[in-house]
């Protein structure tokens, strides 16, 4: 199996940026679509982004396009995801996750991360 650990979360002011990165352990993440989810308090956790095998099909949900860049790089076997122009909506727990399927949809990927908070104020 493979192993996900998130890290780069903070506190951050409307407007500004951040970057998490996904470390994996355990096996390569070239086996693997690998996607960003996110779940602030109250709310359900909601698709984030989506990046294929080959990084040929990347996908953004709608409210996060043109803001957030999500990237992988093999050699350290790592997921990035870049946000810019943060929102206080943008709030919550980010996730990372891997799955064989290249989807939106949760369920569909296998193994997930702890978790990093992300607080963006006002």
């Amino acid at each position: 199996q493979v192993q996900l650990v998130e890290s780069g979360g903070g506190l951050v002011q409307a407007g500004g940026s951040l970057r998490l990165s996904c470390a994996a352990s355990g096996r390569t993440i070239s086996n693997y679509v690998m996607g960003w989810f996110r779940q602030a308090p109250g709310k359900e956790r909601e698709f984030v982004a989506y990046i294929s095998r080959s990084g040929g099909s990347i996908n953004y949900v709608g409210s996060v396009k043109g803001r957030f860049t999500i990237s992988r790089d093999h050699d350290k076997n790592t997921v990035t995801l870049q946000m810019n122009s943060l929102k206080p909506e943008d709030t919550a727990v980010y996730y990372c996750a891997a799955g064989r399927v290249t989807t939106i949809q949760m369920r569909h990927y296998d193994y997930w991360g702890q978790g990093t908070q992300v607080t963006v104020s006002s």
